[in-house]
């Protein structure tokens, strides 16, 4: 793992250029990200801007950015996973799917869900239904199976198919998780809020790209 270190310029460049964008009004962009209600509750001209400039990056930014950003720690990989969810860079769906399954750091594994969510197919389903298999049956690891659940829940609802029933039949594995709690039709709700919040934000960036006198 890279960790953020002034002898490391790449790191630290691509840092400055998308976990903590500056200028705007959120220059914390990662902590808008973290657990998305922050980006949800975002109003009026501080969520325009917020929006634009999020899907503005998605688009712009580099695959070697990304892949830096991947290598460093928490706040880094989760912001990369969103911007590569928001573009739909499916050539990372492998990459976050192992990511996702070695689960080594807090946090980041919301992103990589969402992204999961954004690409629709079923190999990500099958991602998802994998993690699920492993961290389900583990009671004492609290990490991201309700956003996996949501995720898989999302994907089952776009694709018309059924892959998150087995795991939320009555006394099955979810209900003997340390998830247990966590209403998965609620997790299905935020996933759903969270894409469309991601399909206003690419909007956002097309829409002033095709305006007049803007650059393409």
């Amino acid at each position: 793992m890279r960790f953020p270190r002034p002898d490391d310029p790449e790191l630290m460049a691509a840092i400055k250029r998308y976990v903590y964008p500056v200028p705007g009004t959120r220059p914390r962009r990662y902590m808008d990200l973290l657990h998305g209600g922050d980006a949800l509750a975002i109003s009026g001209a501080d969520r325009a801007e917020f929006e634009l400039a999020l899907g503005r990056d998605a688009r712009q930014v580099t695959d070697r950015d990304l892949s830096t950003l991947l290598d460093s720690e928490w706040r880094s990989r989760l912001t990369a996973a969103w911007l590569i969810g928001l573009d739909r860079r499916t050539q990372f769906r492998d990459r976050l799917g192992k990511m996702l399954l070695d689960s080594e750091v807090v946090y980041s594994g919301q992103g990589y869900c969402l992204a999961l969510a954004r690409f629709e197919t079923s190999a990500d389903a099958d991602i998802l239904c994998t993690y699920l298999d492993k961290y389900l049956p583990q009671l004492d690891c609290y990490y991201d199976q309700h956003w996996a659940i949501g995720a898989l829940l999302h994907l089952d609802e776009h694709l018309g198919s059924k892959h998150a029933d087995r795991f939320l039949a009555p006394g099955g594995l979810w209900d003997k998780s340390a998830m247990s709690r966590n209403d998965p039709a609620e997790q299905r709700r935020r996933l759903a809020r969270l894409c469309a919040f991601a399909d206003d934000c690419m909007r956002a960036s097309d829409d002033q790209r095709d305006t007049p006198g803007n650059p393409a």
